[in-house]
């Protein structure tokens, strides 16, 4: 059986490709393990600097997988409650992830698909792509990915997404700031390549993990702790190798390429 995700890297960009083709890139508890550990492995490679999360096949990735949905059914409240966790683990991991994270959307990304696209740090999408949250049109509900959605457009576009199932394009997953861009298929990736290779070369691998740490803790925060957390990183990064070595640049007016 062919890997269900795999991954290279090119000029320090580490590559995750989707490879359930035949199933739609549906999420079933196996694919979700390999998603994780896959993450893993570009997360813990010297060699890659930013993550690109893309797929094979007509969809990026349609939700749930059928036999998944059928398993539910018969599952205790237990079994369910783990499965679920399962699932809130991969998102939770690509959102706290020290490496930027890009997704490369080519087709439909549906309900726990397009929780999976949009809620990495950069979302860029073809024009044949779709994205719709669709539980409640089948019994269901958007639980799990309403966390992450909710803090990425607000309740008032995650009400209309949410509440309706329907599914809209990707121009209009630009207007609800959803995504980052919509880009043609002859050129989403040499674009997106492009895109992630300007962050490699421009951009400290400790600022964007201790950035990203912050703006994930910052607004569970009051605004005095906010405050006080902000300032006890700010103290900790300026004694960073990469601040020091950023600072010397700057004064010295070299060149710097991270």
């Amino acid at each position: 059986m062919d890997d269900l995700v795999l991954y290279e890297v090119i000029d320090r960009v580490g590559y995750l490709t989707l490879n359930r083709p035949e199933k739609r890139n549906a999420l079933s508890f196996e694919f979700v393990q390999a998603i994780k550990d896959a993450l893993s492995k570009a997360e813990k490679d010297e060699n890659c600097k930013v993550i690109v999360l893309k797929s094979n096949g007509e969809a990026f990735c349609s939700g749930a997988d059928l036999a998944s949905l059928q398993k539910l059914q018969n599952n205790t409240y237990q079994e369910n409650l783990a499965d679920s966790q399962h699932l809130a683990g991969l998102f939770l991991q690509i959102y706290q992830s020290p490496k930027i994270v890009i997704s490369r959307v080519e087709g439909p990304a549906f309900a726990g698909g397009c929780g999976l696209a949009t809620i990495c740090d950069f979302c860029f999408a073809d024009f044949n792509a779709k994205f719709a949250y669709t539980e409640v049109k089948i019994g269901f509900i958007p639980a799990i990915v309403m966390v992450f959605l909710l803090r990425t457009v607000g309740e008032k576009i995650a009400r209309q997404i949410l509440l309706t199932g329907d599914i809209f394009d990707g121009q209009k997953a630009l207007e609800y700031q959803l995504i980052s861009g919509v880009i043609d298929p002859k050129i989403i990736e040499e674009e997106v390549h492009k895109f992630a290779v300007k962050l490699c070369k421009h951009t400290s691998a400790q600022s964007i993990a201790s950035t990203k740490k912050m703006l994930a803790k910052v607004p569970e925060l009051s605004l005095e702790n906010a405050i006080s957390y902000a300032s006890e990183m700010n103290a900790e990064a300026r004694a960073s190798d990469d601040c020091k070595r950023g600072i010397s640049a700057f004064l010295n007016k070299e060149k710097l390429s991270w």
